[in-house]
C-alpha cells in the first residue's frame, strides 16, 4: 500500500503517543502501538533490521534496502517517539516533583483502561489463562515491593536497565518506565535526557560529555535487548496469543501497587545531586496520607487517563485507513 505524506504524519503522532508512554511509568509504548494498530508492523519491521540489510543495499542499492526494512514508517514512527521523549522528560520530572497524586492518578487510570483492553483480546478463557493471570498478578505485586538492588550510577547497571526496559517498544502491557522505576534507574534515565537537551542549548560542555555517555550506555543496553528479544516475543505473541495475553493482564494488574496515587515512603537516599529521593514506599489509602490528598481532583485525572485510552483505541480501529 502506497502511503501519502498524511499517513506517515498519523504515524509520527502515534509515535508521540508511544513515546509519552515511553517517559511515564504506566502504560507501555508496546500498548499504545497495539491500541493503535500499527504492533504488527512495528514488530515486523524491527525483524527486518539485520547485517543483511547492508548486503541488499550492496547488491541493489540505498532505496531497495530502506524498502526492505520499511524504513519510512520507522523513521516516522521514532522521529515522533524521539520529539516526546526530549520535550517531555523535563516536563514529567516537574511534575513528579510538584504534583505527584495527580500525575500518578494519571498513570492509574492509563493502566485500569490498558488491563480492560489487553483483557478483551483474549479469546476462549480457560484455567491455563486464568492460573497465569493470578501468578503473573501475584508476581508483579511482589516485584513492587522490592526494593532497587543497585546503584544506578553504574556504567554496567544502566547497560543493563536499557536492556531490560525495550521490553516495553516490542511488549504490550509492559512499561519500560516502569521497569526502570523498579531498577531504581527512572531518575537517572530523566534527568539524562534533560541534561542531554540543556548541555546541547546551553553549551555545557562538561555537562552534555556526562548525559551523553549515559545515553549511549542506556541505548546501547536497548539496541542489544530489542534484537535478544523481538524474535522471541513476536513468536510468542503469534503462536500463543491467548497465554501471552493473559500474562501481560496479570503483569499490568499486579502493577498498579507501584503507580498508585497516594504512598508513605519507607526509605529514602541522596542522588548524585545531593538531593533526597525515595527508595522504598508502601501504598496507603487516600484518607490516611499526610497532607492534602487531592481525592476529587485526582479522580478526575484517573477519569482522564481511562479515556485516554479509550479514544487511542477508536482510533485505533481506524488502522486500515493507515
Amino acid at each position: 500500500m502506497q502511503r501519502r505524506f498524511l499517513d506517515y504524519l498519523t504515524i509520527s503522532l502515534k509515535g508521540i503517543a508511544m513515546g509519552a508512554a515511553d517517559v511515564v511509568p504506566g502504560v507501555s509504548g508496546g500498548t499504545i502501538a497495539f491500541i493503535s494498530g500499527i504492533y504488527e508492523e512495528l514488530i515486523e519491521s524491527i525483524d527486518k533490521v539485520n547485517l543483511g540489510v547492508f548486503k541488499v543495499w550492496k547488491e541493489f542499492g540505498f532505496k531497495v534496502a530502506w524498502k526492505s526494512i520499511n524504513g519510512n514508517f520507522l523513521l516516522a514512527l521514532f522521529t515522533g517517539i524521539a520529539i516526546s521523549i526530549l520535550s517531555l522528560a523535563k516536563l514529567i520530572k516537574w511534575l513528579l516533583h510538584n504534583e505527584p497524586i495527580l500525575l500518578w492518578s494519571f498513570f492509574f487510570g492509563l493502566v485500569l483502561a490498558s488491563i480492560l483492553y489487553i483483557a478483551k483480546q483474549i479469546k476462549g478463557w480457560s484455567s491455563k489463562v486464568i492460573i497465569a493471570i493470578i501468578i503473573t498478578s501475584v508476581l508483579s505485586y511482589f516485584i513492587t515491593l522490592a526494593e532497587p538492588f543497585a546503584s544506578p550510577e553504574s556504567p554496567f547497571y544502566l547497560l543493563f536497565c536499557g536492556f531490560i526496559a525495550i521490553i516495553a517498544m516490542i511488549l504490550p502491557g509492559v512499561s519500560g518506565a516502569f521497569i526502570l522505576l523498579i531498577l531504581g534507574a527512572y531518575e537517572t534515565a530523566i534527568n539524562t535526557v534533560n541534561d542531554l537537551v540543556e548541555g546541547t542549548t546551553t553549551g555545557n560542555f562538561d555537562l552534555l560529555k556526562e548525559a551523553l555517555l549515559k545515553f549511549l550506555l542506556l541505548g546501547i543496553g536497548a539496541i542489544i535487548g530489542l534484537k535478544v528479544f523481538s524474535k522471541v516475543l513476536n513468536w510468542m505473541f503469534k503462536h500463543h496469543k491467548n497465554l501471552t495475553l493473559a500474562i501481560l493482564t496479570g503483569f499490568m494488574i499486579g502493577s498498579l501497587n507501584k503507580i498508585w496515587p497516594w504512598k508513605e515512603v519507607l526509605k529514602t537516599r541522596i542522588n548524585s545531586e545531593g538531593l533526597e529521593v525515595t527508595v522504598l514506599d508502601k501504598s496507603i489509602l487516600p484518607s490516611a496520607y499526610l497532607g492534602d490528598s487531592q481525592l476529587l481532583l485526582a479522580l478526575v485525572f484517573i477519569i482522564i487517563g481511562f479515556a485516554t485510552i479509550l479514544i487511542l483505541e477508536s482510533l485505533g480501529k481506524n488502522k486500515n485507513k493507515v
